[in-house]
C-alpha cells in the first residue's frame, strides 16, 4: 500500500484530466451500479484489445501517465530493473506481472499498467465511500448523491469490459485482493465490492492510519460471506425481536395516554444489544455498564437488563409503595421511571453469565456519557482488571445528540488518556433521523452524526434498521474489535420513530412526508417474519408459538404488578450494602490520625531518590516540608493535603486526584509528580507510601481541559461501591505499615 497512498491522488487527478479530454457530453453522469445490475456510460468505441508487451513507462502515449505520476512510476521502474528487492514488494509484484512479462496468462487480454492502477483505485472509492451507495435508510428517502469516484466511467471502463478478465496481483493488503485468485472479471470485482460495501451495512474505517486496523476490518468485510445463520440461531433472534416489539406494543395498549418514549421503528436495538452481550461474553467480558437517554428504556430495562416487568408495570400504574420490614429503605428516586436504572446477572446464549448495570440518567442528554465511563474504570481498577477485557462501557446515543453535544466529544477524548482509558467503549446511535422537530439539515453540519468519531479513528458501522439479521452482524463486530484493539467502535443503527417525540406529540406538524411514509411502513418484525417464512424454514406456526408465549408472560407479569411490593433498592445500578437512606443516621467516626502515623507517612511523601534530580525550586520547596515533619510547625495547605492523601493510602483507601494541572498544582502548590531535570523521568512520593503499594491505590492524572465530562467520569468512577471491596478483600490489621 506504499506505493498506493504515495500515487493515488497525482494519479486520480491525472486521470481525471485524461478522461475529460477525450470524454462525450454522454460520459458526463456515469449510471449507478445497484440492483439493475451493472452500466457504465461509452466514453469511447474499443477495438479489439492488443496482446500487451514489455514497453518503458516513458513510451506510454496515455495522458493517465503525465506529470508527477509518470516520473515517479518511471524511477520506481527504472530502480525495479537494477535490483527488484530495491522497491516495496507490492512495486515487484506489479513490474513482474506487467512489465516483466512478454505474454499475458491466459484470459488476461490487453491489460495495461493504467488499467491495472485504475482497478485498484477503484476498489480504494469503494472502500472509502461505499457507503454512500448502501442501502442504509429504511424509509427510503435517502437522497445521499452517490460520489463521483464510484462510477465505472470515471477510470475509462465501459460495459464492454464487464466481462474482461483482469489481472489484480497479490498486494499487501486483505480482503478480496488477497484471495488465492488474481485473475477477476470487471464484473466480478464489482459484485464483491458492491456486496462487501453497498447492502444494508456501510461501513467507514479508511480514516483509521493503522494498516493492520484496516486489514482486520477487510478480513471481516470483503472475504467473510454473507451470515447464513441457522434456524435455531434465528429462531432466537427472532424471539428477541418479538420481545422487544410486543412490549412496546403492550404499554400502548395499557397506557395510551402516558409518556413512555418508546422504542417503535428501532426494535432491533433490543435484539442486536443481546447478541452483542452475547458475543462479548464468549469474548471474556464479565461486566457491562450502559448509559442511554430515555428513549427505549424502559425496553431495555425489561429485556435486556431484565428488570422484574411487574415492577415495570407497576411504575405506570401507581409507582413504588412504601415498604415494610428494612428501615431507612428508598421508596422512590423522585424521578420519572424512564429516568431510572438497575442492574442483573444476566445469563447469556453461550452459557455464561454477564453483570449488566443500566445509569440512571437526567434529562439533560448525554450527561450519563463520562459517568458510565468512569463507573466501568472504577469497576477494572477493583476488579484488577488491567488488560480491561473484563469491564465494558457501553453508551447508546440519539442523532442529533451526538453531533450536537459537547459532552460526547469531551468524553470521546478520554477514551485513550492513560488514567481514563476504559479499553474502548461501544457507542450504539438509534438514529432516528429527526431529533425532536429538526431535521438534519439544522442539526449537524456533516454527512452524519457520528462523523464526530471520526477524531478518534474509531471504526463507524452504519446499518438498515430493518434489517435484523445485518444490525446482529455489526453489533457482533462492534464487540470483537472492542476485545480486539481495546478502542472505541459507533454502530450508527439508522432508523425512524414511528410515533413522535413522546407518544401525545403529532410529528406531522414538522416532518409530513417522513411521517406519511411511515404510516405505511411495515415494522421490523413484520419484514422478518416475512423474511423467514419466505425461506421455507420457519412455519407460521413456529412464529405464532413465540407470539403467544410472550403475551401469556406480559399479561401474568400485568397481574402481578398489582400487587407487587419493591423489596430492594432497584433503582440503584449498584448495591451499597453500607449506604445510609436519609431517613437513618450514619454514625460520625473519629477522622484524625495519630501524631507518629502522620511524621512516618510525612517522611516518605518528602523524601526523594538519591539519583533523582528534581528543580532547584522544587528540591527546596521538600527540603523545606521535609522541616515542617519533622518539627510539626507551620505546615501548610499544600502538605497538609499530602498528609491527608498519604493516610488515606496506608488504610487502604483507593484515593483518585483528576483534573487539568492537578500533578503541580495550578498555582505551582502541589507538586504531587515531580519531573527528572536531567532524563525527565517522573515521580510521584504518594506512590510510594506502603509496601509494594499499587500503582493505581493513589492516582493523580492531567486531565484533557474538559469540566463537565472529567467530573461526570469522577462522579461515576465513585459510584463503585467501595465498601464491599474494601472489607471483602482487606484487613486493616494486615494492612502494611509505611517505608520507614
Amino acid at each position: 500500500m506504499t506505493w498506493f497512498r504515495a500515487a493515488s491522488g497525482a494519479a486520480r487527478l491525472a486521470l481525471r484530466r485524461s478522461l475529460a479530454s477525450r470524454a462525450t457530453p454522454a460520459a458526463a453522469v456515469a449510471a449507478r451500479c445497484g440492483s439493475r445490475g451493472f452500466h457504465s456510460t461509452t466514453l469511447r468505441p474499443r477495438s479489439a484489445a492488443p496482446v500487451p508487451r514489455a514497453v518503458p513507462l516513458s513510451r506510454l502515449s496515455d495522458s493517465f501517465l503525465d506529470g508527477t505520476s509518470s516520473v515517479y512510476l518511471e524511477e520506481l521502474q527504472r530502480a525495479w530493473e537494477a535490483d527488484p528487492s530495491s522497491v516495496d514488494e507490492s512495486w515487484d509484484n506489479f513490474f513482474r506481472n506487467f512489465v516483466a512479462q512478454a505474454s499475458p496468462s491466459a484470459g488476461v487480454s490487453g491489460q495495461t499498467i493504467q488499467e491495472s492502477m485504475q482497478l485498484l483505485l477503484l476498489v480504494r472509492a469503494y472502500q472509502v465511500n461505499g457507503h454512500m451507495m448502501a442501502k442504509l435508510d429504511p424509509l427510503g428517502l435517502d437522497d445521499r448523491s452517490v460520489p463521483e469516484d464510484l462510477h465505472l466511467g470515471l477510470y475509462g471502463f465501459t460495459d464492454a469490459d464487464l466481462d474482461r478478465e483482469f489481472f489484480l496481483g497479490v498486494w499487501r493488503m486483505s480482503g478480496f485482493l488477497s484471495e488465492n485468485r488474481p485473475v477477476l472479471t470487471l464484473r466480478e470485482i464489482l459484485s464483491k465490492l458492491q456486496q462487501a460495501y453497498c447492502g444494508p451495512i456501510g461501513y467507514e474505517y479508511m480514516h483509521i492510519p493503522d494498516r493492520d486496523k484496516c486489514n482486520w476490518l477487510r478480513e471481516k468485510i470483503e472475504t467473510a460471506k454473507p451470515r447464513d445463520y441457522d434456524k435455531d440461531r434465528r429462531l432466537v433472534m427472532l424471539d428477541r425481536l418479538i420481545w422487544s416489539t410486543q412490549f412496546e406494543n403492550f404499554l400502548a395498549t395499557k397506557w395510551a395516554t402516558a409518556k413512555r418514549f418508546g422504542l417503535e421503528g428501532g426494535e432491533t436495538l433490543i435484539p442486536g444489544m443481546k447478541e452483542m452481550f452475547d458475543r462479548a461474553a464468549d469474548l471474556g467480558v464479565e461486566n457491562i455498564v450502559i448509559g442511554m437517554p430515555h428513549r427505549g428504556r424502559l425496553n431495555v430495562l425489561g429485556n435486556v437488563v431484565r428488570k422484574p416487568l411487574s415492577q415495570i408495570f407497576s411504575e405506570f400504574t401507581g409507582g413504588t409503595r412504601p415498604v415494610g420490614g428494612e428501615d431507612g429503605l428508598y421508596t422512590g428516586t423522585g424521578d420519572v421511571k424512564y429516568h431510572l436504572g438497575t442492574s442483573y446477572d444476566r445469563p447469556t446464549r453461550g452459557g455464561k453469565r454477564i453483570h449488566l448495570s443500566l445509569v440512571a440518567n437526567p434529562s439533560h442528554l448525554e450527561a450519563v456519557d463520562p459517568v458510565v465511563i468512569g463507573k466501568t474504570r472504577a469497576k477494572q481498577f477493583y476488579s484488577n482488571d488491567a488488560d480491561r477485557t473484563k469491564n465494558m462501557g457501553i453508551l447508546i446515543h440519539g442523532d442529533g445528540s451526538f453531533a450536537g453535544q459537547g459532552v460526547v466529544y469531551e468524553t470521546l477524548h478520554l477514551s485513550a488518556l492513560p488514567n481514563y482509558t476504559t479499553g474502548g467503549t461501544i457507542h450504539i446511535v438509534v438514529n432516528n433521523q429527526v431529533a425532536f422537530t429538526t431535521d438534519p439539515r439544522a442539526g449537524r453540519s456533516s454527512q452524519y452524526c457520528t462523523d464526530v468519531a471520526k477524531a478518534l479513528n474509531a471504526p463507524i458501522f452504519h446499518v438498515n434498521g430493518d434489517d435484523l439479521e445485518a444490525v446482529v452482524r455489526v453489533c457482533e463486530l462492534a464487540a470483537e474489535w472492542r476485545q480486539t484493539f481495546h478502542s472505541d467502535v459507533v454502530v450508527d443503527l439508522i432508523c425512524y420513530r414511528r410515533f413522535g417525540h413522546n407518544e401525545i406529540d403529532e410529528p406531522s406538524f414538522t416532518q409530513p412526508k417522513m411521517y406519511q411514509v411511515i404510516k405505511n411502513h411495515p415494522s421490523s418484525l413484520k419484514l422478518y417474519e416475512q423474511k423467514l417464512l419466505g425461506t421455507g424454514e420457519v412455519l407460521k406456526e413456529d412464529v405464532q408459538r413465540i407470539h403467544d408465549k410472550v403475551n401469556r408472560i406480559l399479561n401474568e407479569e400485568f397481574s402481578k404488578s398489582k400487587d407487587y411490593v419493591p423489596n430492594k433498592r432497584d433503582w440503584l445500578s449498584a448495591y451499597w450494602t453500607g449506604f445510609k437512606s436519609p431517613e437513618q443516621i450514619s454514625r460520625v467516626r473519629n477522622t484524625g490520625v495519630k501524631p507518629e502515623i502522620l511524621k512516618r507517612v510525612g517522611q516518605a511523601i518528602t523524601t526523594l531518590p538519591e539519583n533523582f534530580k528534581p528543580h532547584r525550586a522544587v528540591k527546596k520547596i521538600f527540603e523545606l516540608r521535609a522541616a515542617m515533619i519533622e518539627s510539626g510547625e507551620g505546615i501548610d495547605w499544600a502538605v497538609a493535603e499530602a498528609l491527608a492523601f498519604a493516610t488515606l493510602i496506608v488504610e487502604g483507601n483507593h484515593v483518585r486526584l483528576s483534573g487539568q494541572d492537578v500533578e503541580r498544582g495550578t498555582f505551582s502548590h502541589r507538586h504531587a509528580v515531580l519531573h527528572d531535570q536531567e532524563t525527565g523521568v517522573k515521580y510521584c512520593p504518594l506512590d510510594h507510601v506502603a509496601m509494594n503499594q499499587s500503582e493505581e491505590l493513589f492516582t493523580v492524572s492531567n486531565s484533557s481541559l474538559s469540566e463537565f465530562a472529567v467530573l461526570g467520569f469522577e462522579l461515576g468512577y465513585s459510584m463503585e461501591n467501595l465498601i464491599r471491596w474494601f472489607f471483602g478483600k482487606h484487613n486493616l490489621a494486615t494492612l502494611p505499615m509505611v517505608r520507614k
